[in-house]
């Protein structure tokens, strides 16, 4: 099939929320065998994610409360890319604010899209080499607690449901790729 017989043309389109973080949208569609129907997705900003690896071979993680599962999860340092901010300076900032971590070396790994059954998100992920302490910065409200594990552990952790959080899951499987010289680092 050509791409153009799987398209869906909206029809009509109503933002029917306005949030702070999220915007929501109710559309209209025609579908590709003539049919209509509804959509509902979510606007997001976008984010990044850092696999932050520290000299001593381990990985950073964060440790944090999640309001909509009501739990703790370990989680990769990420964060929202702020409007008219480019996603590199997001994960720079958010590696410091969170983790007190600045990096020497970055390099871009890739796009996710975590939700594209119904939200826009990209996720951004980031490699960050060269790590030294300068200090936590952490915006008002947020509580985190930073953790370190090798990334061998953390592939066990992911594989005993202990790291459930799929950013942190595909950017930990992309690190291996690319920490084992199976995938070559980006140029």
């Amino acid at each position: 099939m050509d791409d153009h017989e799987f398209h869906e043309e909206t029809l009509s389109t109503e933002q029917v929320f306005d949030g702070k973080l999220l915007k929501v949208h109710r559309d209209r569609v025609r579908l590709p065998d003539g049919h209509e129907s509804v959509r509902e997705w979510i606007v997001h900003p976008g984010a990044v994610v850092v696999i932050a690896a520290l000299d001593n071979g381990k990985l950073l993680f964060e440790r944090q409360f999640r309001y909509p599962l009501r739990r703790i999860f370990l989680e990769l340092p990420a964060g929202k890319i702020d409007a008219g901010e480019h996603p590199l300076d997001t994960a720079r900032r958010e590696l410091r604010e969170e983790t007190g971590y600045k990096a020497r070396s970055w390099k871009h790994l890739g796009t996710l899209h975590t939700c594209i059954g119904y939200s826009d998100e990209r996720i951004e992920i980031f490699l960050a080499h060269g790590l030294s302490f300068v200090g936590h910065a952490l915006d008002q409200g947020e509580i985190l607690e930073i953790a370190e594990m090798s990334l061998g552990d953390a592939l066990l952790a992911v594989r005993d449901g202990e790291i459930t959080d799929g950013k942190t899951v595909a950017s930990l499987l992309w690190a291996d790729k690319i920490f084992s010289g199976a995938w070559p680092i980006p140029t």
